[in-house]
């Protein structure tokens, strides 16, 4: 724990924030606390075994039964007796696709010792300094006790910041008006948008229709490329390459005022093409099994800087402060491919920039900006019409 305190520390000190990861759906099978704070009861310490389902116990179980795990494991048999039931699914027989080595958390959607016992466990991290907790597969545990823990939480500590991991776009708005999420992963939304774009010749005027679906919860959403889940940009299984990804980068990182989230290495250019263990050659870097991660070794020099160009450019005001405007609308056919091009405005009244993203071969790129981008942006008469030479899969961005 001193080792951990110093951590949060060093990130305060450097002018960052600390996140971690809460995963209220499930723990692993082999769960037990070993640091509790003394009168602190373990998860299942006080449940009824004798029963499947009980409101006043933590997990599920199947009396009589024992579990049977898809896989040998190494060393002496695990037995668990009754078995319980697995993170994401009901049976004493979960699959080699399922999450049989973790153990599902009963909440009930109504108020029981389980949410106060994950209250307090939240509670413990954030008198620790933490600024915030990733929230693993909200979508699996009901979300009256996720408002409900938000809400306790935050008389506390103000200030702490809740992201939810969503894949059901319907439900973006009640997570954030109802539930109480500070931010949620737009995984369903521009990332998949993204990668159809970049991948497989979707419309790049599917961008246009996830921001405005989005409307006013834009800037409570997370952007990303990459996270632990997801295949690497530069993976065969993505890109091929990391330069293959800069046209998805820029509108990721630059388009509205959502925040950008960067997973380790990708700025570096990791391909994660290992084949490690259960997850075998997949195009991500393992979450299962020890492995080496090659671009934090030797990394790729160009990517990273054109990485770092990217992010400090998303520190100017035009970003920090500004707006965006959606310049697709109004091209002309024939210097301007709505399909395979994507531009955009960004300002703060004072400072402008014009990002024009290339998601097919390298062109000339004619982009018009109307009077209405002007004025929406509260922004100086400027030139009206420029062309911008852009590289296969790449963007530029133009000061204006």
């Amino acid at each position: 724990m001193e080792e951990f305190q110093e951590l949060v520390d060093r990130t305060h000190k450097a002018g960052l924030k600390l996140l971690i990861d809460f995963v209220p759906n499930h723990v692993a099978r082999d769960y037990a606390s070993k640091a509790a704070p003394a009168g602190v009861r373990s998860l299942g310490a006080d449940d009824d075994t004798s029963v499947h389902w009980a409101p006043g116990n933590d997990f599920f179980y199947y009396p009589g039964q024992a579990l049977t795990l898809p896989v040998a494991v190494e060393g002496p048999a695990y037995q668990e007796y009754p078995a319980k039931a697995s993170g994401n699914c009901f049976t004493p027989s979960p699959g080699v696709n399922d999450w049989y080595e973790t153990v599902k958390l009963n909440y009930c959607d109504f108020h029981t010792a389980t949410w106060d016992k994950m209250r307090d466990i939240v509670l413990f991290w954030a008198a620790k300094g933490v600024d915030g907790f990733r929230c693993d597969m909200v979508e699996l545990v009901p979300w009256q006790f996720m408002q409900w823990l938000i809400a306790s939480v935050k008389q506390a500590y103000p200030s702490i910041q809740f992201v939810a991991e969503v894949y059901e776009k319907d439900k973006y708005r009640m997570y954030v008006q109802e539930v109480g999420f500070d931010l949620l992963y737009d995984k369903s939304g521009l990332y998949d948008t993204l990668r159809a774009v970049t991948c497989s010749g979707a419309s790049a005027k599917e961008i246009s229709w996830n921001w405005q679906f989005l409307g006013d919860l834009q800037p409570h959403m997370l952007n990303f490329l990459e996270n632990h889940d997801e295949q690497r940009v530069a993976s065969d299984f993505f890109c091929g390459s990391p330069e293959g990804g800069y046209a998805a980068l820029a509108v990721s990182a630059l388009l509205n005022e959502a925040p950008f989230m960067l997973y380790f290495g990708q700025e570096m250019g990791e391909r994660g093409m290992q084949a490690e263990g259960f997850s075998g050659r997949d195009g991500r870097t393992s979450i299962f099994d020890w492995c080496e991660v090659p671009a934090l070794l030797s990394p790729r020099q160009d990517v990273l800087e054109r990485y770092r160009s990217v992010l400090s450019l998303g520190k100017s005001p035009a970003f920090t402060e500004g707006r965006s405007f959606d310049l697709g609308y109004c091209q002309e056919s024939g210097v301007f491919n709505p399909d395979r091009h994507f531009a955009f405005l960004r300002s703060n009244g004072k400072e402008s920039w014009l990002i024009v993203a290339n998601f097919g071969a390298t062109a000339d790129i004619t982009v018009r900006i109307p009077q209405e981008a002007m004025d929406y942006l509260g922004i100086r008469p400027i030139r009206t019409v420029y062309t911008l030479s852009v590289p296969e899969r790449d963007f530029e961005a133009l000061k204006l």
